[in-house]
């Protein structure tokens, strides 16, 4: 099982997309400074919106969506941003 999620930083309120298939650790990582640097300097995180998805591929595909110019409306309904 993996998952996509939807993080919001407190310090700044923009957003962070990612995929994982073991959120608690993940989120974890993001929060105490073990992700990657985007993550690092934005923190803390608190979480918006998080789904499931069968397989790693699956995930991936949701999350570059998410991510482009075509799933930004559905990224912020998701978050609950509209």
């Amino acid at each position: 099982m993996y998952f996509v999620y939807i993080l919001q930083s407190a310090k700044n309120k923009k957003l962070y997309i990612g995929h994982t298939g073991n959120f608690k650790r993940r989120f974890d990582e993001h929060n105490s400074g073990q992700g990657g640097k985007y993550t690092r300097q934005n923190g803390p995180w608190k979480l918006l919106y998080k789904e499931s998805h069968p397989d790693r591929i699956s995930a991936t595909k949701r999350e570059r969506y998410l991510k482009s110019t075509k799933g930004s409306q559905e990224k912020k309904k998701l978050a609950g941003l509209v």
